[in-house]
């Protein structure tokens, strides 16, 4: 039996083919509940990730439902806009924390008893950001680099109950997030090239190979814990080009003045 935060179709169609029995949580009620009407396998419990008293529900449904609690998926997130480190809040900051690391911290501590019964595993779905930094994302990326952190540091205090704790960092994935995030820029298409063009395998990842690294995470990877699974098409190999033109005429203009 498998939780997972939030809804990913892809993700759960490859676990119900695998055999699992899904549950899954999303405030999007009526979305839930289409996608467990169209997945066979599938529960839906509508809840938020950011309220304990509903991770709880979640946890004591499964349990009742099915007896055991084998695997927890935490793949609820958001990444807001871009945004200058001057233009970001506290109170912004805090409900991000809320729904991309705190809410993952409850639904594990949550889980941990039924998990540890069945040295059962957890996967936490990171970002690659986490490890390499984004500009005019500085919230963002402290969340998911504290993912990855809590996913390390949790591998080490549950291997003596037999739990394994991993985590995904994808890149740049064709979601509808992304397409929601391009969207609200002033270029689209241009926005979307550049993310296309960012992994030498000259395209964005699908959720479907996400889903399948998830899969494999869960029942296959009985060797691994603490691992972070980088799905990237490559995009954090090489060099690359960091400076933006505009910078350079400023640095160029800086340095000018300086010699003068």
């Amino acid at each position: 039996t498998q939780v997972c935060r939030a809804g990913n179709i892809v993700l759960f169609l490859l676990a119900v083919d695998s055999g699992a029995q899904v549950v899954f949580c999303d405030k999007d009620e009526a979305g839930g509940r289409a996608v467990e009407q169209e997945l066979l396998g599938t529960v839906f419990i509508p809840g938020d990730v950011t309220q304990e008293g509903d991770l709880q529900t979640l946890i004591s449904e499964t349990v009742s439902r099915f007896g055991h609690l084998d695997c927890v998926v935490n793949n609820a997130g958001y990444h807001p806009p871009a945004q200058l480190p001057e233009e970001t809040s506290a109170q912004g900051f805090r409900q991000l924390l809320e729904e991309n690391l705190l809410g993952a911290y409850t639904l594990i501590k949550l889980a941990l008893p039924h998990l540890r019964k069945s040295k059962g595993n957890i996967i936490n779905i990171s970002s690659l950001v986490g490890a390499i930094g984004q500009s005019q994302a500085l919230t963002y990326v402290a969340t998911k680099g504290a993912v990855t952190a809590m996913t390390k540091a949790l591998a080490l205090d549950e291997s003596r109950y037999g739990v394994r704790v991993n985590c995904i960092s994808p890149g740049n994935i064709w979601t509808p997030l992304w397409q929601e995030l391009a969207a609200a820029t002033s270029d689209p298409r241009a926005t979307i090239l550049e993310g296309t063009l960012a992994q030498p395998l000259g395209r964005m990842g699908q959720p479907a190979e996400v889903g399948a690294a998830a899969v494999f995470l869960a029942s296959e990877a009985t060797f691994c814990t603490g691992l972070e699974l980088f799905m990237t098409g490559g995009a954090e190999l090489g060099y690359g080009r960091k400076l933006q033109p505009q910078h350079l005429r400023l640095s160029i203009h800086l340095r000018f003045i300086h010699h003068s």
